[in-house]
């Protein structure tokens, strides 16, 4: 009798070990599953994300490429150039200047009635500063394109020629070079982002015709 008690107990206790192994088991692959599924997730989100930027950036272009085209043969300012510094002077138009106030360059003013003071960061003295600034103010995007084209075209209010290596440049290199050499923005790295605008998102094409 003896004998046959210590049998018993030793199938219960290989049973009761089963039992915690396949819990443990099967915790494991909840657990494995769990985490894959969340990785899984957020490269579902990221995707989602990237594509949704995407198509933001795509929509932006196809918004101002239309006009950028009609300015480029009115004044002779490359469509690329125009594209690329809205790109980035408006964030894809989501900068505070863009959404709220129509400009896409960052074109200042002086005039109380069209322009608004709002904070900027401009580089002086090898770094980056916040100042105010008095910027224009425009009813929709399309006039700030045309100011944008015309100020390149007339010039400042101290230097009418100013921006004449611009308008003469023969592509686009030979123009982002120029906006930095005749003093468009304090970036030191302001013709390097414009070229690399230009290139990713092939805006090159919109020169077609112009010059």
């Amino acid at each position: 009798m003896p004998q046959r008690r210590n049998h018993t107990r030793r199938r219960r206790g290989k049973t009761k070990y089963n039992q915690t192994l396949i819990i443990f088991l099967t915790a494991l692959i909840l657990i494995s599953a769990g985490i894959f599924g969340y990785h899984r997730y957020r490269e579902y989100r990221q995707e989602a994300q990237t594509e949704q930027v995407a198509t933001e950036h795509n929509a932006f272009v196809k918004k101002v490429a239309p006009y950028a085209i009609y300015l480029g043969k009115e004044y002779g300012v490359l469509p690329s150039i125009t594209i690329a510094q809205a790109i980035l002077e408006s964030d894809w138009g989501r900068s505070t200047l863009a959404k709220d106030y129509n400009n896409y360059f960052g074109v200042k003013g002086t005039d109380p009635n069209n322009t608004k003071v709002l904070q900027t960061k401009e580089y002086t003295n090898g770094q980056w500063v916040t100042i105010n600034g008095r910027f224009r103010v425009y009813s929709d995007y399309r006039e700030s394109m045309k100011d944008h084209a015309e100020l390149l075209v007339n010039g400042t209010t101290w230097n009418s020629q100013q921006y004449q290596q611009v308008l003469h440049s023969k592509d686009y290199i030979e123009a982002a070079v120029a906006l930095q050499t005749d003093g468009y923005a304090t970036d030191p790295g302001y013709t390097t982002k414009i070229i690399r605008v230009i290139q990713k998102y092939n805006l090159k094409k919109y020169d077609e015709g112009i010059k």
